[in-house]
């Protein structure tokens, strides 16, 4: 059974992902900085996944936490770095704090986890990385500035990625997901929400099922000759 880690698994996105890839067969090893009471839920009807702790703001102990996950489980077959924080705030009155925080859960986190759990990817010579992006990275968005700077720096280490690591039998993919009605976008309401599900060609805004499809069909060998790419999620409100 092969192994994925996912990052901010226990609700929303997240958590849609990691019910997607369990079902389809994978040993899921969901991370959070505490299991949610879905998650919770979930986890004691599953046989196929299992919660750690921990908490991304933390950098300096991402490399002792890869270990302990390899030694307890084994090496990953696949890793998806979902875990962000989306602090929104026009940015002349932004506190540096938050900014920093935001850099370093965004883009150091995920930078650092991907460098040590690449390591047993690139002795079984196979793996899947796969980031969750954000529309927001190619399009902006008031009051993200930050946010979208991290989604786009994310776009490109996956672009740089995969070039280093393609001749290893590994992929290295975003997926950038639309507006969708999750935690992060429950501000998004009345009228702000309507004008964007009629951007979209679909009328409609993308379901996190719809994202989690996406990365489950990365994860799969179907997907072995896509990398270095972009995936949009959007229902067309790109287009």
């Amino acid at each position: 059974m092969d192994l994925v880690l996912v990052t901010g698994g226990t609700r929303g996105l997240g958590l849609a992902i990691s019910k997607r890839l369990a079902a389809t067969g994978y040993k899921v090893i969901v991370v959070g900085r505490k299991c949610s009471p879905e998650c919770e839920e979930w986890l004691a009807v599953t046989d196929n996944a299992v919660f750690e702790s921990y908490d991304f703001s933390d950098t300096s102990g991402i490399h002792e936490f890869s270990q302990q996950v390899t030694k307890k489980y084994g090496r990953l077959y696949g890793l998806v770095n979902n875990a962000a924080l989306g602090l929104d705030g026009v940015l002349a009155t932004m506190h540096e704090s938050d900014i920093s925080t935001v850099l370093r859960v965004n883009v150091e986190a995920p930078i650092l986890l991907t460098k040590y759990l690449l390591r047993p990817m690139l002795i079984n010579r196979n793996g899947r990385v796969i980031n969750i992006s954000s529309i927001i990275g190619s399009t902006g968005f008031k009051g993200l500035a930050v946010y979208g700077a991290t989604k786009s720096a994310m776009n490109g280490f996956t672009k740089s990625l995969s070039r280093e690591v393609g001749k290893a039998g590994i992929t290295v993919n975003s997926v950038a997901p639309g507006y969708m009605a999750t935690d992060m976008t429950q501000g998004l309401e009345g009228e702000k929400l309507e004008s964007i599900k009629r951007r979209s060609p679909m009328g409609a805004l993308a379901h996190v099922d719809d994202v989690a499809g996406m990365v489950n069909y990365l994860m799969s060998d179907e997907a072995r000759m896509i990398t270095g790419t972009v995936l949009t999620v959007d229902a067309g409100s790109t287009a």
